[in-house]
């Protein structure tokens, strides 16, 4: 690890940017069609390193919480689990179940014990888990059954039976209001979730799925399962002095959170294209958000900010350039499975902090070779916590372990971060995952190399 200062750097010539502006947009979308039709021919259905699965594919990027509501709309999806299946079965036979209890209760109970507590709420639960047309029938047969069974009872015309009727067909007339009502909120939230992914995906749309000899994946976890949309961020852009990414966390949260998502997205975008180093790069996103900052008020324009980490790896692929602002230090993986955190020497300030004072920025470099694999993420992360109240470390999780690719490796982090904390995420969560491959991308390694990690 060698760190060096990097006091400046100018913008490259005109020439090399036109050619990777023009070059990029057709070169992703040829390399990721081409690499799925290999990998689908070479390797089956998934592929060897995932078959461009991107962050909001599979139920990937946003997880629901683990309570009976949760698990019932997650049973909905198409992609829903054996499990979850269940749970939407038994959901759907729980108002009939209740029928069956209530007609066992009232045959071979004494007189004076009745089930019409049992038969008015079946609808009340069938309003809740149904469709209209569902509620509409549970309610018909709860009432037909009542009536059968004091009929064959003798005791349909008792004041008793005939005011649990009346109290029936009231419930079951409830209830249909009910499950109209539940029906119109959840279109509205239906709605409301298909805008905010909409918006996710403008602002962080899917990574290609590589670059040369280079595998990238991301993820995106948002810890309200209701907002799907959070101030972290992660971008990569191949251009004239190679492959650069970027991952970060704006302070805040809401709609003024993802303007300044889309503020540093867009810059880093342009500037890692024309900048010729990456503390360039880092100079053109703090002037960003400081014009930014100029239009807003209050706490948001003197304490707005974004920890962010920028990494470079160059075209010949033996080199990984770092620059750290602020940002958890990320993880690198050998081809060994061997893991080490990346800290920089000297921490920096999060970018848009420059008023507070200006030094050069620190660049880390390190070998990057054949069968390495680098993880960035977000506090998300490393800010979670188990029952006990102890942070997760992602490095003597990751230490030792081997992955067929990137997308395996960020798969099995998450997992293993939402197992750590028991469910109950804090804080969004955001990873990305840069790979070399022995391999060009698109083309199936050497069957006879070993299968180290990523």
């Amino acid at each position: 690890m060698q760190p060096v200062r990097e006091d400046g750097a100018g913008k490259g010539e005109g020439g090399p940017h036109d050619e990777g502006r023009n070059s990029h947009d057709d070169r992703s979308s040829r390399d990721g069609r081409a690499s799925r039709d290999a990998q689908r021919g070479s390797y089956g259905e998934r592929g060897s390193y995932g078959e461009g699965r991107g962050p909001y594919e599979n139920g990937r990027a946003y997880r629901v919480g683990a309570g009976a509501l949760d698990l019932a709309a997650r049973s909905r999806r198409p992609d829903a689990t054996g499990g979850e299946r269940r749970v939407r079965w038994a959901l759907r036979w729980l108002p009939a179940a209740l029928i069956v209890v209530g007609s066992v209760f009232f045959w071979f109970t004494p007189e004076g014990l009745r089930s019409s507590p049992v038969f008015e709420t079946t609808p009340l639960v069938a309003a809740a888990l149904l469709t209209l047309r569902g509620t509409v029938a549970v309610a018909v047969a709860a009432l037909v059954v009542d009536v059968a069974l004091e009929i064959l009872n003798g005791t349909a015309t008792n004041a008793d039976a005939l005011t649990q009727m009346v109290s029936q067909v009231v419930l079951g007339v409830l209830a249909v209001v009910i499950n109209l009502l539940i029906q119109r909120n959840y279109r509205r939230l239906t709605s409301a979730r298909h805008v905010a992914v909409a918006a996710q995906r403008a602002v962080l749309p899917n990574p290609p799925d590589g670059f040369g000899a280079l595998r990238v994946a991301a993820r995106y976890q948002a810890a309200d399962a209701d907002a799907r949309i959070g101030g972290d961020l992660y971008a990569v852009q191949e251009g004239p002095y190679g492959v650069r990414c970027i991952v970060g966390d704006v302070r805040g949260k809401g709609l003024e959170a993802v303007e300044s998502v889309a503020v540093v997205i867009g810059a880093f975008r342009e500037a890692a294209e024309e900048e010729a180093g990456l503390a360039g790069v880092a100079r053109r996103l703090e002037r960003a958000l400081q014009r930014q900052e100029t239009g807003r008020s209050g706490l948001d324009r003197v304490e707005g900010f974004t920890t962010a980490v920028l990494a470079e790896v160059d075209r010949e692929g033996g080199a990984l350039r770092l620059l750290n602002r602020g940002h958890p230090a990320p993880v690198l993986l050998g081809s060994d499975g061997a893991a080490r955190t990346l800290h920089p020497r000297e921490h920096a300030l999060p970018l848009g902090m420059g008023d507070l004072g200006t030094w050069p920025d620190e660049l880390m470099e390190v070998a990057f070779p054949p069968g390495a694999a680098l993880v960035l993420f977000t506090d998300g992360v490393t800010e979670a916590r188990n029952q006990a109240g102890v942070f997760y470390d992602p490095l003597p999780r990751l230490d030792g372990r081997l992955f067929d690719g990137p997308h395996e490796l960020l798969d099995t982090l998450l997992d293993d971060v939402t197992r750590y904390t028991g469910g109950m995420i804090a804080d969004d969560m955001a990873l990305f995952a840069l790979a070399r491959s022995r391999a060009p991308f698109g083309e199936p390694p050497d069957a006879a190399a070993p299968v180290y990690a990523p």
